[in-house]
This record gives C-alpha cells, structure tokens and sequence, in this order.
C-alpha cells in the first residue's frame, strides 16, 4: 500500500476526536451509492419500457410495408420478387379496413386485416401468439361454411366470445340500392383467439382470410406487401432499396419511420430522467466537497507536519484526492450493486404493475445494458474526481509556518 492511500484511509476512519470527519464521508458516501442505484433503476426502466414495446410492435407488425403504384396484381409473383431481397426472411399480402363486430352481449369497432394464412407466420407472430385456435380456421372447411375470424383475447372478453362462436361483422363498404348505399353485413365463425401482448391489437383487430376481406371490403386484390427481415436495425436500409432494385413504382416504409414520433419521445424521456437523477450525484459530489475542506481544516497541523518532513505539496495532494475516490468509488459500487440487484427483483417477479390499455405493457420491465451501466459508473467516479480537485489543491497551498504558529 502507498504512503498516500495509507494516510487517506486512516483519515477516513478516524476515531474518536475525528468521528465527526468519518460520518460526514458515511453520508457522502450513502449520498453516492444512492444517487448511483437511482440512476441504474432509471435507465433500465426506460430501456425495458422502449426493449419491451419494440419488441411488441414488431412482433404485431410487419418490419417493412411496401406498396406498388397501379395496385397488386399477382400477389404470389410479388413476394417472391421481395423475397429476393438481401435481409428479407419473409413477406406477406395484407387487406386493412375498418368493420363493426357484433355478438349477442356487445360491439365494437375493429381494423380488419385481411392475410394469407399461409403467409402471415413468416411475417408476424400471429401464430405463436394463438391461445386457441389457428390461422388454418380462416379458411372454410366446406362451401357451405362460414368464414373464419381471429379476434384478441381482450376483444373476446369484450364480446364474450370464444371459439366456434358466431359473430356479425358489418363494413362500410356496402351495395347501391333503390334506399341508398346499404352496408355490407356478413356472418363469420371465430377461428381462434390470440394475445400479441400490444393492447391495440388485443382488443381492436381482426384477422380473415385475404379472399373473404376481397369480398367483404370490395377490393380486387391485396393493399400492400409485408416484410419481415432478419435484422430489425437494417429494416430503413432495406426499405431504402426497395424502390431502387425493383423500380420507382414500388413505394416502402420501415417500422421505424412509423413509429418513429413514438420512440423519440420514450428516448426524449429517457434522456430527462437521467439528467435530472444523474443531480443527486452531484449533490452527492458537493458533500464530498463539503467534508474534504472539513478534513482539511481539521488536519492543517498534520499537513503541517508533513510538510516539514519532506512531504511534497503534490503527494498532499494525492492524499486528498484518493480520499475522496475512496468514497467516489465505495459509494459507486454499493449503488451500482443494489441497482442492479433491484432490477432483477423488479424484472423477475414482474412487481410493478401498469395498466396495458394506457402503457400497452401490462408490467414495467427493468432490462441494464452493459452500456448505460458501464456510463453511470464511470460518470460517477469522474463527478467524485473532479470533488476532490478543489480542497486537495488547498490542502496542497497550505503554508506550514501559517497553520503551525497558533500550535
């Protein structure tokens, strides 16, 4: 052990006389530790929060859209061209519209999407979000049959619906008649019940078969084309290629772009709360502040002596500063330690509760990335650091004649 972190450990477990200097440095510790664990919990809370509803979205959604001007013809051919496409590990037709599903106990309105069951697995997580039921049901089993729908499992309770049960589904697209335009009402037989996790779709979407959606909306082919690539961050790069390799008729749009107002707010928020937790570090740094000019106060006669001894102002100075790192870095560990403890007590057992209809999560998810965590640390100790500046440079000025002539 050095002379310098010798004399600084001694100074911060002082005792009797001096147990004043080591409770303050308790509490600038406790200070650090505290404001170190906030910032950890923090940022993991939003990270999750953002982890969890990207991870939701994508998981709903498809990760590139893509259109064609003129309208699909052949939606078989196309796929298969998009398909072609590096990074492209599937792709889908999809019909959207809008409809008011009716049971025997309640309506609502829903966003019918109209896919190929055959398809749709490798462009979404529909099928592995099934609780009963599948997308094999959309198709009739006879002529006769009625077609199949798969509903949320909110939008289900909502209704009172399960599978096999009859439901009314009325559109705006209607027939022209002697009355005016007549809207469309058709019967269909729920096929299955999913949950994806993302409230908007459990409670407000509707999957058919794409040849029912033709006829119940009144299009002759498919709205657009999605995509579902391999990499969800090369998902703009991807789209940006679209129109260049296949032609300037094919018009795209990524995930991100969509949703792009959505997670630059939680980024936005993100970025607030750490700043605004990230000051009880610095308060934590100006008690550090506080008790060094204490210590040095209290030990002027010793840095006196020192002095007279040999002892370099630059070696005084040292002492001081690895005084204040000690408590920078105890109080950074023990926060940095029960953050991450109380993360993965959060996260595990799933206790912190929110409504899914507001935060479309039904708990918040705490997820530290080695990154962030890596950052808080490291600005920790800097902030600590740069406290110690100050009141080592004046234990260091401090004349020996001066502080030993009232002795």
């Amino acid at each position: 052990m050095s002379f310098e972190l010798f004399v600084a450990l001694r100074y911060l477990l002082a005792r009797r006389k001096q147990a004043f200097i080591s409770l303050i440095s308790l509490i600038s510790t406790m200070g650090v530790a505290v404001g170190v664990m906030a910032l950890v919990i923090a940022l993991a809370l939003m990270t999750g929060l953002q982890g969890e509803l990207r991870d939701r979205i994508l998981g709903s959604t498809a990760h590139v859209y893509v259109w064609k001007t003129g309208g699909i013809d052949d939606y078989h051919a196309e796929v298969e061209k998009l398909r072609r496409l590096d990074g492209v590990v599937g792709a889908g037709p999809a019909i959207l519209g809008k409809a008011l599903i009716s049971s025997g106990r309640a309506d609502a309105f829903i966003s019918l999407k109209g896919v190929d069951p055959s398809l749709e697995p490798n462009v979404t997580d529909i099928q592995r979000a099934m609780l009963r039921g599948g997308l094999e049901g959309l198709i009739p089993a006879a002529e006769d049959a009625l077609p199949g729908i798969l509903i949320g499992r909110t939008l289900a309770e909502q209704l009172g619906l399960t599978v096999g049960d009859m439901a009314m589904l009325l559109t705006p697209q209607g027939t022209l008649s002697p009355m005016g335009m007549i809207p469309r009402t058709r019967r269909v037989r729920v096929a299955g019940v999913y949950t994806l996790g993302l409230y908007e779709f459990d409670a407000a979407y509707g999957f058919v078969s794409l040849e029912f959606s033709e006829r119940l909306l009144g299009k002759a082919a498919p709205d657009l084309i999605e995509l579902r690539v391999a990499d969800i961050a090369a998902a703009p790069e991807i789209s940006a290629r679209v129109a260049p390799e296949l032609g300037a008729d094919y018009v795209s749009q990524d995930w991100a772009d969509m949703n792009q107002s959505l997670f630059s707010a939680l980024w936005l928020e993100k970025m607030a709360i750490s700043i605004t937790i990230g000051l009880i570090v610095m308060v934590a740094a100006l008690n550090i502040v506080a008790s060094l000019v204490l210590l040095v106060m209290e030990k002027s006669r010793d840095i006196a002596i020192l002095k007279t001894m040999g002892t370099s102002a630059r070696r005084v100075m040292t002492i001081f500063m690895l005084q204040g790192l000690v408590i920078g870095v105890a109080g950074t560990s023990v926060g940095a330690v029960c953050g991450l403890a109380l993360c993965w007590v959060l996260d595990r057992y799933r206790l912190i509760r929110v409504p899914m209809d507001v935060y479309q999560v039904s708990y918040v998810p705490f997820v530290v990335r080695p990154v962030d965590f890596a950052v808080v640390v490291a600005a920790a100790i800097l902030i600590c650091f740069v406290a110690t500046i100050y009141p080592s440079r004046q234990a260091a000025r401090l004349d020996p004649v001066q502080a030993l002539r009232f002795e």
